[in-house]
């Protein structure tokens, strides 16, 4: 089952107001999606910080976007890799020391399609542990932060989550007994998705001033499968995308509007609208059910904490 959709004006970047003073943390961000958004929050005044994995492609990012847009524009990054969570404990620490305040955290990074099973440094099946368990750390470690800037926490998720198993496997979390590149993903973002709704049902039980939205990019031409998924499925997406997927930019529409726009709402998931939720005007999208289990994503949330070692105060 699925929630109502409603007919909302169609948002553009043209709608964002001047961003000057305003600071945002994008994980990803030195290609694709994240690039592009760091791009449009850097063109209306914002102070953007990648955290990035690969040193020289950020740096390689940065010189990129000044390039375009002059040497004035306030891009930095930190070295960060969601696939060992000591990383992202140092990076953290490095944004608090150099971040006074936090408009919004996008958690844009991902990984995609592994083609054969592998782990992170702490165990974890490799899209689960970055796309879910990095993020959930990195998150709860910056909350105080983002909470003292009554900012944002914005979650980039993907149709895939209503695919796939449509469920959380407890029992075999890393798919060591039937692993598939589709199922194993397809967890992961569903993974995302329940701890930003439930992000969300602990933050109104409570008086801390800290908005949570979901988002997906569509359909969008970026190199998310480029190192990850099988040659057959790089192939058939390289044909694909050409006639079926937008540019990187438009997939970054969602992810920017989350962290800027105004009355959003809960329970809510925003992206394409067009083609079956693929591309198109941004806007409300329908939202499955499964995303907003509370049984599954208390179990979750429980294990997560267990798995990082890091419990919310919340």
């Amino acid at each position: 089952m699925t929630t109502k959709q409603f007919t909302t004006t169609a948002w553009t970047p043209e709608q964002i107001g001047s961003l000057v003073g305003k600071t945002y943390l994008i994980t990803g961000a030195n290609s694709g999606a994240g690039f592009e958004a760091s791009r449009i929050l850097l063109t209306k005044g914002a102070k953007v910080v990648m955290l990035n994995r690969n040193p020289a492609k950020s740096v390689a990012a940065i010189k990129a976007l000044k390039a375009q847009l002059g040497n004035d524009v306030d891009v930095s990054y930190i070295q960060m890799d969601l696939a060992e969570l000591d990383s992202v404990r140092h990076a953290a620490k490095q944004v608090l020391e150099s971040t006074n305040s936090i408009d919004a955290l996008i958690c844009n990074g991902a990984i995609a399609q592994v083609a054969k099973q592998q782990f992170t440094k702490d165990g974890f099946e490799s899209q689960l542990g970055v796309n879910h368990f990095g993020h959930f750390l990195l998150c709860g470690l910056l909350f105080e932060r983002i909470e003292a800037s009554e900012g944002r926490i914005v979650v980039v998720g993907s149709n895939a989550y209503k695919m796939g198993l449509k469920k959380i496997q407890f029992d075999d979390l890393n798919f060591d007994a039937n692993y598939t590149a589709w199922n194993s993903y397809a967890q992961s973002k569903l993974a995302q998705m329940m701890f930003a709704y439930e992000l969300q049902r602990r933050i109104k039980a409570t008086d801390k001033q800290v908005q949570v939205h979901v988002c997906h990019p569509g359909a969008s031409r970026t190199n998310l499968l480029k190192d990850t998924a099988s040659t057959f499925n790089k192939i058939l997406w390289a044909l694909l995308s050409r006639v079926i997927a937008q540019s990187a930019e438009k997939g970054a529409w969602p992810e920017v509007m989350c962290a800027t726009k105004q009355g959003l709402e809960m329970n809510k998931l925003y992206g394409p609208t067009k083609r079956a939720d693929t591309v198109g005007p941004v806007g409300e999208c329908l939202l499955d059910e499964v995303a907003l289990d509370q049984q599954m994503a208390q179990q979750l949330w429980q294990l997560s904490e267990e798995n990082t070692s890091f419990s919310w105060q919340l």
